[in-house]
Parts: C-alpha cells; sequence; structure tokens
C-alpha cells in the first residue's frame, strides 16, 4: 500500500503528530511548503494534517489542497492539532471532498502539542490507516 503524509505547521505541534503518523504508515511526513510536497504518483492514503489560525486554515495548505489532483487519491485521513477547538478537521474534510477525495469520518486530534502518549496514539492511527 502506498501512503504519503502531507501537513502544514507554524508552532511545530502539527509537525510532531505528522511526524507520528508517517513513523506508523512508514512512509516520510512532508510539509506542504517543501518542493517535494506535491503528489506525482498515486497513494492508497493520504494523511493531511493543520490548524486553525484566524479560525481558518493557512493559505499555504488550502492552495495545496486546491491544486491536489483527486484521481491521484485513493482515500484521506485528516490530523489536527490545536488549542482552540476541532473545526480544522472539518474545514480540511471538505476541501479534500471538494477535490473529489473520498475522506475517512474517523481523524486524529491533539490539543496543544501532542504529549509523549499522544504521539504514541498517533503512531497507531497512522498504522491502521497507512500500513
Amino acid at each position: 500500500m502506498k501512503t504519503a503524509v502531507r501537513y502544514f505547521s507554524r508552532t511545530g505541534n502539527t509537525k510532531l503528530a505528522a511526524e507520528a503518523i508517517a513513523r506508523g504508515a512508514g512512509c516520510a511526513a512532508v510539509p506542504v511548503t517543501d518542493e517535494h510536497a506535491a503528489l506525482t504518483e498515486p497513494v492508497d492514503v493520504l494523511f493531511v494534517g493543520g490548524a486553525l489560525y484566524a479560525y481558518g486554515l493557512d493559505r499555504r495548505l488550502k492552495e495545496w489542497i486546491a491544486a491536489l489532483d483527486g484521481r491521484l487519491v485513493g482515500r484521506a485521513v485528516v490530523f489536527s492539532t490545536s488549542w482552540i477547538s476541532r473545526h480544522s478537521v472539518d474545514l480540511i474534510k471538505v476541501a479534500l471532498a471538494a477535490r473529489g477525495i473520498s475522506v475517512e469520518t474517523d481523524y486524529f486530534y491533539a490539543k496543544n502539542r501532542p504529549d509523549e502518549n499522544k504521539q504514541k496514539d498517533a503512531e497507531a492511527f497512522g498504522r491502521r490507516y497507512g500500513a
């Protein structure tokens, strides 16, 4: 199974979750701002993560999702970190669905910085959907 993890993180919290999910899924976590973030070949599972910034998604994550070729994604799984709410999960799901991508109802969420236990949960989440 081919799996990919893409994320945007300003503070490093979502990066920690992305790296843990990627360990579990057996792939690399790539920020959407990286020159290699674009999908160039099909993946069975795409994990996409971000957080709320001023009650919305960061422009760079929104732009990356808007440019995503939905035909390359079998299904997407969402993750998020934030201090205020899980609303980013819904925003990411809607943006992915608008690209014609099937999105899992389940998601991973960590309030604030994922501690060691939450990172273990994130790794197990990655194994469940990506392995």
